[in-house]
């Protein structure tokens, strides 16, 4: 194994963890603005805007496309896409914690789906670790629970956010990571407008609504997915599902410092686990 491989290798799962981080102030700053724009609209607009300003950066990605990249790359963009869009029909229907708790289930489902479709071994020390963060999830998230169409549709969007995982874990190997990341987002673009052109679509209506789509876009969409994708070929589909469970951990750090919520030995106990869960599998993948 050549060094830059090695520092690719330990690299990949902090890589990672940015992403979660990106992801999980997002969650925060979305919040309000999802308030004034419907949230399909605001997806649109989102996964729009991150495409543009990826191609005008480097217009050249646009010759490396071709029928192995658009095959791979769209169908990872419709996962993705489909999960997003799930989850946004799940959330109008059930409460916000239990729509973060059910769709951390992936870190339960890409283990499962993985071991029969990649054939990945599934040590018993990976499948503690999942264990740990799922209760740790449930600590962060859970005010109660009752099943309903909310709650499926949104175990719909775990199924679908799972398989994204899986997805990139098979194909970005190999294949131009930028390249790849423009072919998702576009296809989630494509899949927002359809959504968004049942209810009619309009722009985001004020400046507060616009710097979030900005922010989602450049950071949390564009920027987060190269570097999930590029992080991805270096791990495995089960231990990047962990990693990205901590998304739910910064959401409630970001809401307890900017939010003005409150911080819960439940919440606290919930986070420390996730936490646990994520160093222990970052630790073993580096040894």
């Amino acid at each position: 194994m050549s060094a830059r491989h090695q520092l690719q290798l330990k690299l990949a799962p902090w890589a990672l963890l940015t992403v979660s981080a990106a992801w999980g102030l997002s969650f925060v700053v979305m919040k309000d603005a999802i308030q004034r724009q419907s949230v399909n609209n605001f997806l649109f607009t989102r996964f729009t805007l991150a495409v543009i300003v990826m191609i005008l950066i480097r217009p050249q990605t646009i010759k490396l496309f071709n029928k192995d990249l658009l095959q791979r790359g769209g169908l990872a963009g419709i996962f993705l896409g489909l999960g997003y869009i799930a989850q946004t029909l799940g959330l109008e229907r059930t409460g916000a914690a239990i729509t973060g708790f059910i769709t951390g289930l992936y870190v339960v489902l890409t283990p499962l789906i993985a071991s029969f479709v990649l054939k990945e071994k599934i040590t018993k020390f990976t499948w503690f670790c999942i264990a740990v963060a799922t209760f740790g999830l449930g600590l962060l998230s859970i005010r109660g629970f009752s099943v309903g169409i909310g709650e499926m549709f949104v175990l719909a969007s775990a199924v679908l956010f799972a398989a994204h995982i899986i997805a990139l874990s098979k194909w970005s190997s190999g294949r131009d990571v930028y390249a790849m990341t423009v072919i998702q987002l576009t296809m989630c673009a494509i899949l927002a407008g359809l959504a968004s052109a049942v209810e009619g679509y309009s722009l985001p209506p004020d400046r507060g609504v616009w710097s979030v789509v900005i922010f989602t876009a450049v950071f949390a969409t564009a920027v987060a997915f190269i570097v999930q994708t590029w992080s991805q070929a270096h791990m495995s589909a089960t231990k990047v599902a962990v990693i990205l469970t901590m998304e739910v951990v910064f959401a409630a750090l970001f809401a307890i410092l900017l939010g003005g919520e409150r911080l819960t030995i439940q919440t606290a106990v919930g986070g420390i686990l996730v936490v646990v869960a994520m160093y222990l599998i970052v630790l073993k993948e580096q040894k």
